[in-house]
């Protein structure tokens, strides 16, 4: 049995092939750049799921995606954090530019891809997103034990001012 090779999508067919994979997607526009894009999350995340470069000669047909998640970061946040995701993870880039942490994974359709192949990079997505928010909640307490030590010595403080607050938009639809 033969697979259809995807190597271009539409939007309407990438709603179709996140919602194949348990996923409750909803289109939006994005007024800045008069385009549509689907958004969706996962345990708790919401992403968006961004169109890329456009087919030549067709504005409704792209050949590339990206996997977009932002955090709203409270507090600090060290770049070395950051750079030790990148430098541990192989496919997904975390970026910090205050207050927003972004984590983003690219989709390319070049030369064609399979049906499961697609279904695979969102299953990689999916335990990208999962492993971030591991990875922040330890390395946010890592970062707080020093300083709970610090402030016990000193003076009695209320936990929530030494710690990080990261909110995820969990007013999105989950999957």
């Amino acid at each position: 049995m033969s697979e259809t090779i995807i190597d271009r999508l539409c939007l309407d067919r990438l709603r179709e092939l996140f919602q194949l994979a348990g996923y409750r997607v909803e289109t939006l526009m994005d007024p800045a750049a008069s385009l549509a894009y689907l958004r969706s999350a996962t345990n708790g995340i919401a992403f968006d799921i961004r169109p890329g470069n456009m087919q030549p000669g067709d504005e409704q047909v792209f050949v590339d995606l990206a996997l977009i998640a932002v955090l709203h970061v409270q507090g600090e946040m060290p770049l070395d954090l950051v750079n030790r995701w990148n430098a541990t993870r192989r496919f997904a880039r975390l970026q910090f530019s205050p207050p927003f942490l972004a984590l983003s994974f690219d989709v390319s359709l070049a030369g064609g891809v399979s049906p499961n192949h697609l279904r695979g990079q969102i299953e990689i997505w999916d335990q990208l997103v999962q492993q971030l928010v591991t990875f922040l909640r330890e390395e946010f307490a890592a970062l707080a034990r020093p300083r709970q030590a610090d402030v016990a010595e000193t003076a009695t403080m209320p936990a929530a001012a030494n710690g990080h607050i990261v909110d995820a938009g969990a007013a999105h639809p989950a999957r």
